[in-house]
């Protein structure tokens, strides 16, 4: 073998090493191209994890505030209902004193005739009195014969009589109201022991 024929094997053995170093170059940045794809992919998964909880959790606090909002909405309609109903409480409170001294003075015996006429006016005011509160649903609660109830009644007094059964509202000392299903008042009233 000539030594050009050495130095062209020789040639082609470099040749072919660096052919060899070359492809492994190229397999080797393939290789870190593919694994840095992999890291940004898992990167990209995990930043898409992420911005999936937050949009969970900001979902579930969504709904959540609807919830309460909603709560809120009936709440507020449920006491503008109550305040409707109940509108003419105050005026109601005020007139019932009013109400409470027609009463008495009608109660009086009048033996004159000239007072008659004055008495039949008072009868005349104290029931348009009465009905303008009818009308605004106050009712008076009916208590004389019947069973004593603390919502209704409001004992002031006590007295024994073994004709009438126990527990019983004997007499009514100041009449009680309700207006609508509300207790305005008590009626006050002597209970039988």
């Amino acid at each position: 073998m000539t030594d050009k024929e050495n130095q062209n094997e020789q040639v082609v053995d470099e040749r072919e090493e660096v052919e060899a170093v070359v492809e492994d170059e190229v397999i080797a940045e393939q290789e870190v191209e593919t694994l840095e794809e992999t890291k940004e992919q898992d990167s990209l998964q995990a930043e898409l994890s992420k911005v999936q909880q937050e949009k969970d959790e900001l979902y579930q606090k969504l709904l959540r505030a609807q919830a309460d909002f909603d709560n809120f909405r009936r709440r507020a309609k449920k006491e503008r209902e109550a305040d409707l109903k109940y509108k003419s409480q105050e005026l109601v409170t005020e007139l019932l004193p009013v109400v409470d001294n027609f009463d008495r003075a009608l109660k009086l015996e009048v033996n004159e005739d000239t007072m008659q006429g004055f008495v039949d006016g008072m009868n005349m005011v104290y029931r348009q009195l009465t009905q303008a509160l009818e009308k605004a649903g106050v009712e008076e609660i009916k208590s004389e014969g019947e069973q004593f109830d603390p919502h209704l009644h409001q004992a002031v007094m006590q007295e024994s009589d073994d004709s009438k059964e126990p527990n019983t509202v004997m007499e009514v000392l100041q009449k009680g109201y309700i207006l609508k299903d509300r207790v305005i008042r008590p009626a006050m009233v002597k209970v039988n022991q």
